[in-house]
């Protein structure tokens, strides 16, 4: 790990303000990706500011009926909140899906949100990588695929977005909350806020520099039957091969997102529209033009497969 500086905010404002003061400085919360990829020299930030003290950590009514989530609100409590269990089960299901624990304890909402992928190519420095290095190459195409994305994926990279979080929340139609460094604030509809990575994968979210999260609302509860289910290669502390958050109603009708296909989380309103034909329909519309290897062309069977399964217990009352 590189030498560097470190401080604590006091205000949101004051936050962003400081890491626009400092080329390459970066917020720091819970610390769970970030420090690592410093361990590893994959994020070399001169300078850290430590945002834990802004007071963004608390779980709140909207005058709609929603709730506004501090960015600060650790996983665990989000998980365990009884308005979450009771109107977003979808999000529940995905965080405690999410990870181990000690790393839900620590973990935050905006920090799980702006999570790096965990491509292993990115992760290993001695390799050619676009995400980390720009300009250098994308060694996963032609290489390993089995975990990389299948749709949404450009001649730059083949990466896809490693969070169950913010599966939930796309189907949720979440909205992001910012404040700028000169103090401005503004809502990004959660659909915007990751990008595909055409030809700068580096850049991975719609944030200005210096722009800090500072909430996430969730909108009025829609009801309906929520789903969360995550495949992945063993039970637990493993990132999703692919994974579904659905919302079922009593009709048929809802909404899915799907993780592990993309770069970010991957829903289509013309994919929702096909919920009450069944699993094939949806996916015929979700995953329609998937470019796939050898490797990783089981993903698309698979999301079909999960999706059914979703639908058959929805069915059951």
């Amino acid at each position: 790990m590189k030498v560097f500086t470190y401080e604590r905010a006091r205000t949101p404002a004051e936050a962003a303000a400081a890491v626009m003061r400092v080329d390459g400085a970066r917020f720091i919360a819970g610390g769970t990706n970030l420090l690592d990829l410093m361990k590893l020299e994959i994020e070399t930030p001169p300078h850290l500011v430590d945002v834990n003290g802004l007071g963004l950590d608390g779980i709140e009514a909207t005058r709609d009926g929603g709730l506004r989530v501090g960015a600060l609100v650790r996983n665990t409590d989000l998980a365990a909140d009884a308005r979450v269990r009771k109107d977003y089960g979808v999000l529940s299901r995905a965080l405690l899906a999410g990870a181990s624990q000690q790393l839900r304890n620590k973990a935050t909402t905006a920090g799980n949100l702006l999570q790096r992928t965990r491509c292993p190519y990115f992760y290993d420095t001695n390799m050619p990588c676009n995400k980390r290095s720009p300009g250098s190459g994308c060694s996963a195409i032609g290489g390993y695929t089995r975990g990389h994305a299948i749709v949404g994926a450009s001649d730059a990279c083949i990466a896809t977005h490693p969070s169950d979080m913010a599966v939930a929340m796309r189907v949720l139609d979440a909205a992001i909350e910012t404040v700028k460094p000169d103090g401005s604030t503004r809502v990004i509809p959660i659909a915007d806020f990751h990008r595909l990575p055409g030809n700068t994968p580096h850049i991975e979210h719609t944030l200005a520099p210096g722009e800090l999260i500072t909430a996430v609302t969730l909108p009025k509860p829609v009801g309906g039957k929520h789903f969360y289910r995550k495949v992945r290669d063993r039970a637990s502390y493993a990132f999703a091969l692919i994974s579904v958050a659905a919302i079922v109603q009593p009709d048929g009708r809802g909404s899915v997102a799907v993780g592990g296909v993309a770069h970010k989380p991957w829903r289509l309103p013309a994919a929702d529209e096909q919920m009450a034909r069944g699993g094939k329909a949806v996916v015929d519309q979700l995953l329609a033009g998937a470019k796939t290897t050898e490797e990783n062309a089981f993903k698309i069977p698979l999301v079909q497969r999960t999706l059914d399964a979703v639908l058959a217990e929805a069915r059951k009352g």
